[in-house]
């Protein structure tokens, strides 16, 4: 009798456990920034880049910052430190990327969203680091879902013109040819890329094919696919192939990078590419859809 006693008040404890470990799971939203990084690099409520901070912008937001300038490879340990805090164990994050960050991501995903990662505890130093928590260790990240703002993780003709100083290693980086050959950008771990792509250009937007928020073109923003960049539209354009929403294959026969759906097309090009500081551009589109579905 004793025995079963016991054993009943062991499993009485691990249930309580169990329970326990689910009311503690959280959930957050992390902001990923792009070119030239103004936020301070591992101090995830540190704003500057996106906006006033107190703007609403998904449950338990953080800014993820890195320097904005050098390159991918160097500085993705910032984005990988910052989702072993926040998306190891119970705990579960929804991604938003903007410009180079969707680079940036997708270069981590493919080349580390299957390693072994160590559960933490959500509790950054001053460097954005967390310390082991259980001792327990899983494959890759929780991550619900990745929004997109004027993502060029298939590069920009302006680093291919040099618009932009050559001297900066991310501008190398986000050279056309050297961005979509830079991993394997079908390869999400089988987590969706929802695009949001601006189309208000700008006098020089020559440089750019097809549609363009001033920065990045269509092809890249609406995560169309192949080694090079090409022309697409919105559909009131007769000299340009569209660029559909969500997964269709774009006019002219052109498909998107799996598990790439284009959320926003900005028909009425209203939206640039610049946050202003103000949460401004195609990122308050963004932010607006975090608001809705990141809670």
């Amino acid at each position: 009798m004793i025995t079963r006693m016991r054993m009943f008040v062991t499993l009485c404890v691990l249930a309580l456990a169990a329970v326990s470990g689910v009311a503690n799971a959280t959930n957050y939203t992390l902001w990923v920034n792009g070119r030239h990084g103004t936020g301070v690099v591992g101090d995830y409520t540190s704003f500057n880049y996106w906006g006033p901070s107190n703007v609403p912008a998904g449950v338990n937001k953080k800014a993820v910052n890195w320097d904005g300038y050098n390159s991918i490879a160097t500085q993705n340990w910032h984005v990988r430190a910052a989702l072993d805090c926040f998306c190891t164990g119970g705990n579960w994050c929804y991604l938003v990327t903007y410009s180079a960050s969707d680079l940036m991501l997708g270069y981590t995903l493919a080349n580390y969203g299957g390693s072994k990662r160590m559960v933490k505890r959500a509790v950054p130093n001053s460097s954005g680091v967390c310390s082991n928590s259980t001792g327990r260790a899983q494959t890759g990240w929780n991550i619900k879902w990745v929004r997109v703002g004027a993502g060029a993780a298939g590069g920009t003709e302006l680093a291919d013109a040099g618009s932009w100083t050559t001297s900066e290693p991310l501008v190398a980086d986000m050279k056309t040819a050297t961005a979509r050959a830079m991993y394997d950008h079908n390869n999400t771990r089988n987590l969706w890329f929802y695009m949001y792509a601006g189309a208000k250009g700008a006098y020089y937007s020559f440089l750019l094919p097809g549609q363009d928020d001033s920065v990045v073109p269509y092809h890249s923003s609406g995560g169309v696919s192949g080694s090079s960049g090409a022309a697409f539209c919105n559909p009131s354009d007769w000299w340009c192939n569209d660029l559909t929403l969500g997964t269709a294959v774009n006019e002219g026969g052109r498909p998107k990078w799996s598990y790439h759906s284009v959320a926003f097309r900005d028909d009425d090009e209203d939206y640039d590419h610049y946050t202003n500081a103000n949460w401004q551009g195609i990122v308050s589109v963004v932010r607006s859809a975090v608001v809705d579905s990141a809670y």
